[in-house]
């Protein structure tokens, strides 16, 4: 396989400031990304950290007007920043498919599940009526869908939050697209519905070859899922590895901080590690300095870099700022 054909999504130095009262204030930093054929990149971190921001920059859907955006989305050899809507929307669907986080507000209430899995190949292909019939059915039985004769005939109101989860998807999947962005796919779902979903994600993946982007704040779906891993905290990529690097060797003290928050199976602590504090707001943003650094004050400033970069600790595993060095929790101290 050619290298371009490999690293087919290269997001370089990529920011996005929204517009607020007339100033512009970024959600997104200076995010670089690699996605491969056949690999799941999960980006994980809390809400607010800019995760959703980032896909939806890379699928074009911010108003131009109250938004400033910087850097490089190339896909496929072409900068998806460069170009405009009509060329945008030959690529939405067909060549990225975007499973949304929230089914209900992603589908519309007045029409068919099968007129909306249908959309994708009316506007996309030159298949016949019969044909694009056929696929749909077939889509629907491919997310697993028990009956699908009926529910094709159905309204998303009719369905159940894990039924309409697989509709979202069987509509992303509709053209075979090279690249899914799935963003939170498994929110709000139980956990048997949630291992179903990540499992049909996984076999898309293989059958398609695509490269997906798993956005989550779930570790455990991570763990179980993703090949690489970025961690997202206020707008900036703060660590990025392979998954087997970030759960082995977690480096940064917010992906420390995020692992130790997960409940821990032989631990004989019933207690959960809370993380000090909460994301912070677009207008009140730290702009200089490690970000992470009022969330563990008992860090002294001369740990942090003033403008922290990413810092190379093994092949392929970076971390941001200097602060990892000697970070330790508060009780270890």
């Amino acid at each position: 396989m050619a290298d371009e054909e490999n690293h087919f999504l290269k997001i370089e130095d990529v920011s996005t400031a929204f517009k607020i009262q007339g100033k512009y204030y970024p959600a997104v930093s200076d995010v670089s990304l690699d996605i491969h054929n056949d690999e799941i990149v999960a980006i994980v971190g809390e809400s607010g950290c800019g995760k959703s921001t980032l896909a939806t920059t890379i699928m074009g859907l911010h108003d131009p007007a109250e938004t400033k955006i910087g850097g490089k989305i190339e896909f496929e050899g072409q900068d998806l920043l460069t170009l405009n809507e009509d060329q945008m929307n030959k690529i939405r669907g067909a060549k990225i498919g975007m499973i949304f986080q929230d089914p209900l507000s992603a589908l519309n209430p007045l029409k068919r599940i099968g007129d909306q899995i249908q959309e994708g190949l009316d506007y996309h292909t030159k298949m016949t009526e019969a044909e694009k019939k056929a696929r749909v059915l077939e889509l629907v039985n491919q997310v697993g869908i028990p009956h699908p004769e009926r529910v094709i005939r159905q309204f998303p109101h009719e369905l159940s939050g894990g039924m309409r989860q697989r509709v979202v998807i069987a509509i992303a999947i509709a053209c075979k697209p090279d690249l899914m962005i799935a963003d939170e796919p498994t929110t709000a779902l139980d956990v048997t519905i949630q291992a179903q979903i990540l499992d049909l994600l996984k076999d898309i993946q293989k059958e398609n070859h695509a490269g997906i982007i798993l956005i989550t704040h779930d570790l455990g779906v991570v763990a179980e899922t993703a090949d690489e891993v970025a961690v997202m905290y206020a707008g900036q990529v703060v660590e990025k590895g392979s998954a087997k690097q970030i759960f082995d060797n977690p480096l940064h003290p917010y992906t420390r901080s995020l692992l130790r928050s997960m409940p821990q199976k032989d631990s004989e602590n019933d207690d959960l590690y809370v993380i000090e504090g909460s994301v912070p707001s677009l207008q009140k943003m730290p702009q200089d300095g490690c970000k992470f650094a009022p969330r563990i004050p008992w860090v002294p400033a001369s740990e942090h870099e003033a403008h922290p970069t990413m810092h190379e600790v093994e092949p392929g595993h970076r971390v941001r700022c200097t602060c990892y060095k000697n970070f330790k929790f508060q009780d270890e101290a």
